[in-house]
């Protein structure tokens, strides 16, 4: 009986002690850190981390290592945050048959796929992630598994199923089509209701402007988001109207360029300052990509995108990919990709704040590639500074997101969610392809 009366109170001493209630220090020391915000990267950098949150950011010689804290060198690296993607579809994972993929695959989505795409984003130094389509309960639930530390990956933000007109055969679980105004808002506010932090459509031109205008304005009565597709005018002209916040892709059609009245009334929204930035998610890299992959298929070897997967699913995707030549996915990809760069440099031109984002998920295009991939086209191929990219994938994605107080920059009071790689990112955009450190939310994962 004595037991038991003191060991709660010898457990109520040791949890209220100093000793018990410090938390976890690391230093990561060397490195050159791109804080994120653009400006001079800082060379031979301190970051000190306490807990889960950064403490301080300093210089070697100017900042010191608080005593007993754990060292983690940098020296030789460049250090930057955690970076964002913010197109992935975490229930595909680069199966080349849509229709197999989701008759097969459906209720092995939230035990075996979306976590097992989640982990292999963070291994890739995807610290944040915006799932953009997938069933609302499964969403729902990896991402808050995620959240708790149940399960590792990049923290999620969801939008559970596409909002269009109606779902395409065989989709319902994850595509909710809507019959009037009424209906599309009831839809919304399913959504909000179970927790998304986003709302995507997709064909717009194919629903009534009633139903476009109601979706998003019900999207931002409940403090939510709208993620609209631009792959035709008509998309892009019904969301600029009714307010869509952030468009996807750079367009399936073969035009050479966006229409004039398109890039007119884009300009007309950035010059409105007092609204903010007007955000674009581009998702170059799977069709500027797709013959290289196609004559050069190496990389679908890479066993990075087989983490956390089941054997007989690996084996699936194999076979699946094993003629990329032929998949009917890209037979249109050679003619579009000539438009590429043209529409992106309109939308730049423009005034467009451009975020990264990949579709990481469509065929061939795996979760543990796809945003070094995306860096590496803005960098090497569109002629975007290395810096701009670096900001469309850290700090320009958290503004978006409302999140910009806890993550996107390297800055003290912030998460820590930082990764690292060796050599210089600012010369050489492609060392994104492997990460040698990842720090999420003060852990070292990697």
């Amino acid at each position: 009986m004595r037991k038991l009366l003191i060991l709660p109170f010898a457990l109520a001493l040791l949890t209220s002690s100093p000793v018990a209630q410090r938390a976890q220090v690391t230093a990561l020391v060397g490195g050159t850190l791109i804080d994120g915000f653009g400006s001079t990267p800082i060379r031979n950098s301190v970051v000190i981390i306490e807990g889960e949150r950064i403490k301080a950011v300093g210089q070697v010689g100017s900042l010191a290592v608080p005593a007993g804290a754990e060292v983690i060198s940098t020296e030789g690296m460049s250090v930057l945050p955690g970076l964002w993607d913010m197109h992935v579809h975490t229930m595909i994972t680069g199966h080349s048959d849509y229709t197999h993929w989701d008759a097969t695959y459906a209720n092995r989505l939230e035990k075996e796929i979306m976590p097992a795409s989640a982990r292999q984003l963070l291994m890739a130094g995807v610290t944040s992630a915006r799932d953009l389509g997938a069933p609302l309960e499964a969403s729902i639930n990896v991402r808050n598994a995620i959240n708790r530390g149940q399960i590792p990956g990049a923290t999620l933000y969801v939008s559970g199923p596409f909002i269009q007109h109606e779902p395409y055969p065989g989709t319902d679980l994850f595509r909710w089509g809507v019959k009037g105004q009424d209906d599309a808002r009831a839809k919304v506010n399913r959504l909000a209701d179970a927790g998304v932090d986003v709302i995507k459509l997709i064909d717009q031109d194919q629903m009534t402007e009633s139903e476009v205008a109601a979706v998003i304005d019900q999207a931002h009565k409940r403090g939510l988001p709208v993620v609209g597709h631009s792959h035709r005018p008509d998309e892009i002209r019904l969301g600029m109207k009714y307010g869509v916040d952030n468009f996807e892709h750079t367009g399936l059609a073969t035009a050479p360029e966006y229409p004039a009245d398109i890039i007119e009334m884009i300009k007309a929204r950035t010059a409105k300052m007092a609204l903010g930035p007007f955000f674009w998610t581009p998702t170059i890299e799977g069709l500027w990509n797709y013959e290289y992959m196609r004559d050069n298929p190496e990389m679908l070897d890479d066993p990075s995108w087989q983490l956390g997967l089941a054997a007989d699913t690996i084996a699936d995707i194999k076979s699946s990919i094993q003629h990329p030549d032929q998949m009917s996915y890209f037979q249109l990809t050679p003619s579009r990709k000539p438009t590429l760069k043209r529409k992106f440099q309109q939308l730049r031109e423009a005034g467009v704040t451009m975020m990264i984002g990949t579709d990481s998920g469509i065929p061939m295009q795996f979760h543990s590639q796809t945003t070094w991939n995306e860096l590496d086209i803005w960098v090497r191929e569109l002629g975007v500074p290395p810096m701009e990219a670096i900001r469309a994938a850290t700090y320009w994605p958290s503004l978006f997101m409302k999140k910009d107080k806890d993550v996107g920059t390297v800055t003290p009071g912030k998460i820590a969610d930082i990764i690292a790689v060796r050599g210089d990112v600012l010369r050489y955009i492609d060392l994104l392809q492997k990460v040698d450190l990842v720090v999420k939310h003060g852990k070292r994962v990697k």
